[in-house]
């Protein structure tokens, strides 16, 4: 098995890293045959995908905030220059929120799907805006299944990725690094008295949520999968 340990994380946000990569590996038996991408970025993924699918395929568009390596260059708020029914899978993890047009990139995952594959999504939902100006929505499950279904997408299930602890572990450490400002010195300084602190509250918060009896209703994201029939 192939680590993900090598996407990019941070001292302040390694945990949300670690908990992304449970849950890719939870999911494994969905990737197969020819898998799409779709909001690849840097295809951090590749690597751990074509371990279990036979084909990896990148698409993206060219104003990304990412270094991109897109085997198709599209704008997934418009439909896509791809024929119908050609993917096993279709992958798009943390991607939904930067769409302002979120529904047309469901859909189109569904055109793009054979009969009987799979879309594996990953979303925030108590997160800080990030990649602005593109980051247009926050996803309740209510409205991820709504979306889904509308679709036509069938066996729609969205599993909370953690509780109001890490939750709240990972607003304070993100909110904490706006006080690294100032000379190289000075911010070198800040960062080593927060270092312990951001350590702390990444090891501690997965314990806490266990105090947590409805992780859906605080969670940072959610991981949704769903299945065309």
């Amino acid at each position: 098995m192939i680590s993900l340990n090598h996407v990019n994380r941070r001292a302040h946000n390694w945990l949300i890293y670690n908990i992304g990569d449970c849950s890719l590996k939870k999911h494994i038996s969905l990737y197969k045959g020819t898998l799409y991408d779709l909001g690849a970025g840097e295809s951090p993924y590749k690597e751990f995908f074509l371990q279990h699918a036979q084909q990896y395929i990148a698409v993206d568009w060219v104003d990304s905030f990412h270094d991109t390596k897109s085997d198709i260059i599209a704008d997934l708020n418009c439909p896509l220059p791809i024929d119908s029914e050609v993917a096993d899978t279709v992958v798009s993890l943390s991607v939904m929120e930067h769409l302002c047009e979120p529904h047309i990139m469901v859909n189109e995952a569904y055109r793009l799907l054979k009969a009987g594959g799979s879309i594996v999504l990953q979303v925030p939902w108590q997160w800080w805006i990030h990649e602005a100006p593109y980051d247009f929505y926050r996803y309740t499950p209510h409205g991820l299944r709504y979306i889904l279904k509308r679709a036509g997408f069938v066996d729609v299930t969205i599993e909370p990725q953690a509780g109001f602890f890490t939750m709240l572990a990972l607003k304070v450490n993100y909110f904490s690094l706006r006080f690294i400002r100032g000379p190289k010195l000075l911010r070198l300084v800040i960062k080593a008295v927060l270092l312990p602190f951001w350590y702390l509250a990444q090891t501690t918060a997965p314990l806490l949520d266990k105090l947590d009896k409805d992780w859906e209703l605080e969670a940072p994201g959610y991981f949704v999968t769903a299945r065309k029939p």
